[in-house]
């Protein structure tokens, strides 16, 4: 039996980009009809999603308000069968052998929720159509 593919997501805060990426990500998914795992968190989470993230993803529809950013385990690395990394370290949570890209080149959310938000959608379709690759 093949296992599932999951993706996580890793920002900084676990609060912007890799929130916009998993929710987008899992929106994508269930467009296509397809089972895919994601989740994000931050290596340095922050308490709160800001303002601004919320009310972005809930102009399109996700609501994130009783979601919390979440510090990234061991565990959801051992999860995951690919990493997307946003402009920050795993440091002694990458292991050998992960999948590990990097996006750094998106925008801040703080100064524009819009343009971070169509860079990081921009990216989501080849991010899925590798994910359902036979490996």
């Amino acid at each position: 039996m093949t296992r599932r593919p999951s993706v996580l997501f890793v920002c900084l805060h676990g609060s912007a980009k890799s929130l916009i990426a998993v929710e987008h990500f899992r929106r994508l998914a269930a467009e296509r009809g397809v089972a895919v795992d994601a989740a994000s968190g931050g290596t340095e989470p922050d308490a709160d999603i800001p303002p601004r993230v919320v009310q972005g993803l809930l102009a399109e529809g996700i609501d994130v308000r009783g979601q919390r950013p979440s510090a990234v385990t061991p565990a959801d690395i051992g999860q995951a069968s690919r990493v997307v990394t946003f402009g920050c370290e795993l440091g002694d949570l990458a292991r050998p052998g992960l999948v590990i890209e990097r996006w750094d080149d998106v925008p801040a959310v703080s100064e524009d929720f819009r343009k971070a938000r169509d860079v990081i959608v921009s990216r989501l379709p080849r991010l899925l159509d590798e994910c359902l690759k036979p490996s």
